[in-house]
């Protein structure tokens, strides 16, 4: 699986590697994935969306966080298995072990989303925090879950001289599950009231910004031990 971006533009227009130290709010996708939060906040409100209706859509992004993820670590080409083990034993800087990782995370991650959509599909989900999504808002979806897939698209696309840098494999695996935690959350103490929707929002637009500047800046320091 391979999903091709322009080198002599990006390498022209977006060289990461002549930005040794990159203002984190200079970047971007940063602003973009704020953009997209922000667009979605906008939808929510002025349709007025219940917590079943929010919960698809970044059920939506989790998913294309996981995609590009998959896709990133297929790609790498050299890579650090430090810390990370395998049937208890060290894993090796292999192909072999890239694959498994790779396709272990696909599997695992693809599992774990398929319990979530389960979870939101069921009829006690549904009658707690609102009934199945209409035509309108299934508009909505759509449009905001391209506009999610759109920014990860981007972002794959600048960063993508990073990537393929010397990094941990281990790590790449880890970052996709830390940015669904405010889900975790949301579905556990999760409430219709308005109260609460305006927290989630926060919090998840939080969780979305942080998480990216920390990824990115470890891919950073992965860049400069391979120089």
């Amino acid at each position: 699986m391979s999903l091709r971006c322009s080198s002599s533009s990006l390498a022209s227009t977006m060289s990461i590697n002549n930005q040794p130290q990159r203002n984190p709010f200079g970047d971007p996708t940063l602003w973009f994935l704020l953009l997209s939060n922000i667009v979605t906040i906008f939808f929510a409100i002025t349709e007025n969306w219940n917590l079943s209706t929010i919960m698809r859509v970044y059920w939506f992004q989790s998913i294309t966080i996981g995609f590009f993820n998959f896709v990133r670590i297929l790609q790498l080409k050299e890579f650090s298995t430090e810390g990370l083990k395998i049937n208890y034993r060290p894993a090796q800087p292999t192909q072999g072990t890239k694959f498994f990782i790779a396709f272990f995370f696909l599997f695992h991650y693809g599992f774990f989303h398929f319990g979530y959509w389960t979870f939101l599909s069921i009829g006690t989900f549904i009658k707690t925090y609102g009934n199945i999504p209409n035509s309108i808002e299934l508009k909505y979806i759509f449009l905001t879950a391209l506009l999610f897939f759109i920014n990860h698209l981007f972002s794959y696309c600048y960063n993508k001289p990073r990537d393929t840098k010397k990094q941990n494999i281990g790590s790449l695996m880890f970052y996709p599950y830390a940015r669904i935690i405010p889900m975790h959350f949301t579905i556990i103490f999760g409430s219709s009231s308005g109260s609460t929707l305006p927290l989630f929002f926060v919090f998840k637009t939080f969780a979305d910004a942080i998480m990216h500047v920390v990824e990115h800046n470890v891919l950073r320091k992965g860049e400069e031990r391979q120089v």
